[in-house]
């Protein structure tokens, strides 16, 4: 019996409508960003950016960069290239149905985590949104507060960190 093993590999070109149309299954309530700012995410920091694939079939995504900021970057605005210094920030990590139960999540958490302390830098931010917050904490994040608003994030957004 073979027992099927999902690939993090890094994101291709061929890979952006998958990932736009997880987008839009994961985060309609907020409204999906435009495939220019998702792509700018990656383009920034291409080596923190993956998908997550199972025989070929795209379950989930992850658009991570370095960030130097206290406060989270706007969304639906596109990056510049960064400089490797501060936090990894998750800007994006979402899954497709096909995905729940596979322990996805943990498995691209430790690829950040391991690719954060590569660049040696000292924690891992997010923001919650759409009540994930628990998952988060869960895994070793804590709230802090947000010096700017967090309304483009939705009402119950919370900016998180994990020290590294």
């Amino acid at each position: 019996m073979t027992h099927d093993k999902t690939t993090l590999r890094p994101i291709t070109d061929a890979d952006w409508d998958g990932i736009m149309a997880i987008q839009a299954q994961c985060y309609g309530a907020l409204g999906p960003e435009s495939l220019e700012v998702m792509q700018s995410k990656w383009h920034s920091s291409p080596g923190s950016c993956f998908v997550m694939e199972l025989q070929g079939e795209l379950l989930g995504y992850c658009l991570a960069h370095p960030w130097q900021h206290d406060t989270p970057p706007p969304l639906y605005q596109t990056l510049p290239p960064l400089e490797r210094h501060g936090k990894l920030y998750l800007h994006d990590m979402a899954f497709s149905a096909h995905a729940r139960g596979k322990g996805l999540g943990k498995q691209a958490l430790a690829k950040l985590t391991q690719q954060a302390r590569a660049w040696q830098l000292n924690a891992l931010a997010l923001v919650a949104v759409l009540g994930a917050d628990s998952y988060w904490q869960k895994q070793g994040f804590s709230a802090i507060p947000s010096p700017k608003p967090l309304d483009s994030y939705g009402p119950d957004a919370l900016y998180m960190t994990r020290p590294l």
